[in-house]
C-alpha cells in the first residue's frame, strides 16, 4: 500500500454537471437555490471521505434562462450554511480578484475559516467576460495580462491582511485588564499600481493561517501564478498525456519559484456516468445527450470562439480560420482545449456540443464502477494527477453512485483514507503546512481553541 493518496474535491453543480441533468425525471429544477439540496450533496461527500467541495461562482448571470438552471447563491454565504452541517469536509469558493475589494474578501475568508473550524479554501479567478465587466462599470473586460497582475497584487494584499495578528495578539488576561497585544497586530500600509490598504484586518489570524489557495487558469499567465501561489490546481485535461505533460509542467514551475512541488495538488475534473454494466453507463449517458438543446450550445460556443452568431452549422466540423488563442482575451486555456479537442477527434459542432455539455472541457467518462476507479487510479499512478475533481454529471444521484461504489474499490485499493480519524484543517488534510506569520520570525502554532 503506498503511503501517496488520493485527494477528492467534489464540485458540486446545481443538478449536476451535464446542462440537461435538470431536464430528467428525477431533478429537482429548483434544487440549485435550495439549502437542503446542497447539505445533503455535503454530507454524501463527507460520507466519501472527500477533502474538500467547490462552488464555482461568477459576477454576472450565466448563459440564458432557457438553457439550465440560473442564478446561484453566493458561495460564502452558502459554506457558512455547510460549515455548521459538517465536520471534516473542506470548503472551497471561488471568488475574484477582478471584482472585488482585497479587504472585504480577506475578512469573509477569515470569518468562514473561523466558523469551519479551518475548513476554508479560495479558488482564485481573474473573471473573463464582458458581462461581468459591464455589472462593475468597464466597457468591456481588462486584458488577459491585466487581469493576472491585479490578482498577484490582489493575493499580496490578503496575505498581509491574514497575517495582520500574530497567533499570539489575543492576550486575554482578565487580572490585568489587557485583552490583546497591539504591538502583535502589524497594519498592511500597502499602496501598489491596484490597491492602497492601510489597516490591519479586523478578524484574527484563523487556524489555518490562511484559507487553502486554490487555481484553476492554465494559460502561460495562469500556470505562472499557480506556481507562485497556488496550493491546488483544478484543471480541464481530455487525455492522460496532456495531464501528465500539465503536471510536470506545472511541478516545474513551482520548483524554479522556490517552492516545493509537493505542496501544489493538481487535480483534474473528471465526470463519471455509471453504470452496473458499461452498456447501461453509455445508455445513461446516451439519455443525457438526447436531452441537449443544441440551439443552446451553438451561441455558448460561438461565444468562447468569438465567432459571430450564425457562424457556426452543426453538423460541418469548426472553421479553419478561428481566431488565434494569441488574441483572446478570454478563458485562454478553456478556448485552446476546445479547439484542440474538436480538431483531434475531427468533431461536427453537433458532436463537440455533445461532449461539452457533460463537462464543459473535462474528462467525461462513461463506464463501470471498476472502470472509473481504474481510470483515477492510472491517472494518478502515472504521473498525471495527485486527486480528482469529481463532478457528477447528475446530482445527487451521481455523486452517491460514485461514493456507493467508487469510493469502497479505491479504498479498497489504498489509494483513498478508510474514514477521516482527528479533526483537521483543510490544510492538514491536503498535507500542507500550516504557513508562517510573514512578520514573525518562528512559526506559532494555532491557538488550540481555534482548532475546535
Amino acid at each position: 500500500m503506498t503511503e501517496r493518496r488520493l485527494h477528492l474535491n467534489a464540485f458540486l453543480m446545481n443538478t449536476g454537471h451535464h446542462e440537461a441533468s435538470w431536464r430528467l425525471p428525477e431533478s429537482d429544477s429548483y434544487a440549485h437555490v435550495e439549502l437542503g439540496h446542497y447539505v445533503h450533496l455535503a454530507r454524501i461527500a463527507e460520507r466519501g471521505t472527500f477533502d474538500s467541495l467547490f462552488l464555482a461562482d461568477g459576477p454576472q448571470l450565466w448563459g440564458n434562462l432557457a438553457q439550465r438552471p440560473a442564478g446561484a447563491l453566493e458561495p460564502l454565504t452558502l459554506l457558512t450554511a455547510l460549515a455548521t452541517a459538517t465536520e471534516h469536509i473542506g470548503l472551497i469558493a471561488t471568488a475574484s480578484t477582478s471584482y472585488n475589494s482585497p479587504y472585504n474578501l480577506a475578512r469573509k475568508f477569515a470569518s468562514l475559516d473561523i466558523i469551519s473550524g479551518g475548513r476554508a479554501g479560495w479558488n482564485i479567478v481573474t473573471t473573463a467576460g464582458a458581462e461581468a465587466a459591464r455589472n462593475f462599470g468597464l466597457d468591456a473586460e481588462p486584458a488577459h495580462a491585466e487581469r493576472y497582475a491585479r490578482a498577484a497584487e490582489f493575493l499580496d494584499v490578503a496575505l498581509k491582511l491574514w497575517d495582520s495578528w500574530e497567533d499570539d495578539a489575543i492576550v486575554a488576561d482578565k487580572a490585568a485588564g489587557v485583552w490583546g497585544d497591539d504591538t502583535r497586530v502589524h497594519p498592511a500600509r500597502h499602496k501598489g499600481r491596484y490597491f492602497s490598504v492601510e489597516g490591519a484586518l479586523n478578524v484574527p489570524r484563523t487556524p489555518q493561517g490562511y484559507p487553502l489557495l486554490v487555481q484553476a487558469g492554465s494559460s502561460e499567465d495562469g500556470k505562472e501564478f499557480a506556481a507562485r501561489y497556488a496550493e491546488a490546481v483544478f484543471t480541464a485535461q481530455q487525455t492522460i498525456e496532456d495531464a501528465q505533460a500539465f503536471y510536470a509542467d506545472l511541478k516545474s514551475r513551482t520548483a524554479a519559484a522556490g517552492r516545493d512541488p509537493g505542496h501544489v495538488k493538481v487535480l483534474p475534473g473528471i465526470v463519471p456516468v455509471i453504470g452496473s454494466t458499461e452498456a447501461e453507463a453509455l445508455a445513461a449517458e446516451q439519455v443525457l445527450e438526447d436531452h441537449i438543446v443544441y440551439a443552446h450550445g451553438v451561441g455558448r460556443l460561438e461565444a468562447l470562439l468569438q465567432l459571430p452568431p450564425g457562424s457556426l452549422e452543426l453538423d460541418a466540423e469548426l472553421p479553419s480560420d478561428l481566431p488565434p488563442e494569441s488574441v483572446i482575451e478570454g478563458a485562454k486555456s478553456r478556448y485552446t482545449l476546445v479547439v484542440e479537442l474538436a480538431r483531434r477527434e475531427r468533431l461536427t459542432v453537433r458532436q463537440l456540443i455533445g461532449r461539452l455539455g457533460g463537462g464543459r472541457g473535462h474528462l467525461t467518462f462513461a463506464g463501470t464502477p471498476e472502470q472509473v476507479a481504474d481510470a483515477i487510479e492510472q491517472w494518478f499512478t502515472h504521473g498525471a494527477a495527485d486527486g480528482f475533481n469529481i463532478m457528477p454529471a447528475v446530482l445527487p444521484s451521481g455523486l452517491d453512485a460514485f461514493v456507493d461504489h467508487v469510493v469502497p474499490l479505491l479504498r479498497a485499493r489504498g489509494l483513498l483514507r478508510e474514514e477521516y480519524g482527528p479533526r483537521q484543517t483543510l490544510r492538514e488534510r491536503y498535507g500542507l503546512p500550516r504557513p508562517a506569520n510573514q512578520y514573525v520570525t518562528a512559526p506559532v502554532p494555532a491557538p488550540a481553541l481555534a482548532r475546535v
